[in-house]
């Protein structure tokens, strides 16, 4: 039986806070999630959602304090709101934070050094970056640690977002190259799935049927490589039968230089990270 996780604040409870309490509640290990959102409806939503015991869902707008309540009521506080709004989130929290308290942030773009140079000295932060298939129980999270977090503090938060998916400990001058493969990385795979539509339709099928023949191939491979944990260069081999169609179709994708094409993809990608941590 896994331990229960220490008490949770999630500041901000929008899609990706809220992706990472599904996770929490749905693991049965939090002890206490107190959550904060800015609107009653968005509170209650969440309240309603959940029917735990374990959650306090606090509506802003009702309690403009609610937040400075939530973070003094926590061991770890996940920073959930936008980048733009994290500064003064942290000035307004820190002089209520938990001696040993782990702030952690879900703000993609704003550094360590940012939530340090706002917490109290000695504070222990970690920068994380996790992906929308959170929502599913299936993200990747990249987790960095700030100055002040021991081993201890990481292998905590680990616990936290191992709840929803697979984390992956870098430096935090990983963090922006993580984010253009597992954070962007879902778009690539549903772009990939819009084009095998369109080439089925283009082939005679109706709408339906290539939406299920693409979708439902994706989802199997994945699933096959998650079952056989074969490497997928492996898998793809034993499809490709020497001299078959399958063999024909890939030539053309790799004469179309898609490894270029990924290289180029996520190396736009970083330069656009750099330059919104940039501000720009």
């Amino acid at each position: 039986m896994a331990h229960s996780l220490p008490s949770i604040a999630i500041l901000g409870a929008g899609s990706m806070g809220g992706a990472i309490l599904q996770g929490l509640l749905a693991s049965g290990r939090a002890s206490g999630v107190t959550v904060t959102n800015r609107t009653r409806a968005k509170a209650e939503a969440l309240t309603d959602a959940a029917a735990s015991a374990d959650l306090e869902s606090i509506a802003l707008e009702v309690e403009p304090e609610g937040n400075a309540r939530a973070a003094a009521s926590a061991d770890i506080v996940l920073i959930g709101v936008k980048p733009g709004m994290v500064p003064d989130l942290l000035d307004e929290i820190a002089p209520h934070l938990r001696p040993g308290a782990r702030v952690v942030s879900l703000a993609a773009g704003v550094t360590i050094a940012t939530f340090e140079a706002h917490l109290p000295a000695g504070a222990i932060v970690l920068r994380s970056m996790p992906n929308t298939p959170a929502v599913v129980g299936k993200a990747v999270t990249g987790l960095a640690p700030g100055s002040a977090a021991a081993p201890d503090d990481v292998a905590t938060v680990r616990a936290v977002f191992e709840t929803c998916g697979a984390v992956i400990e870098v430096g935090e001058e990983q963090i922006d190259a993580l984010s253009t493969i597992s954070g962007s990385g879902p778009a690539y795979v549903f772009l990939l799935v819009e084009e095998l539509t369109k080439a089925a339709v283009a082939k005679g099928f109706g709408e339906a049927d290539a939406r299920l023949m693409a979708e439902q191939t994706f989802i199997g491979a994945a699933a096959l490589l998650d079952a056989t944990g074969e490497d997928p260069a492996e898998l793809r081999r034993r499809v490709t039968s020497p001299k078959g169609t399958t063999e024909r179709a890939v030539a053309v994708l790799q004469d179309a230089d898609l490894a270029g094409v990924f290289g180029r993809a996520t190396d736009a990608a970083l330069v656009r990270a750099k330059e919104l941590a940039a501000g720009a």
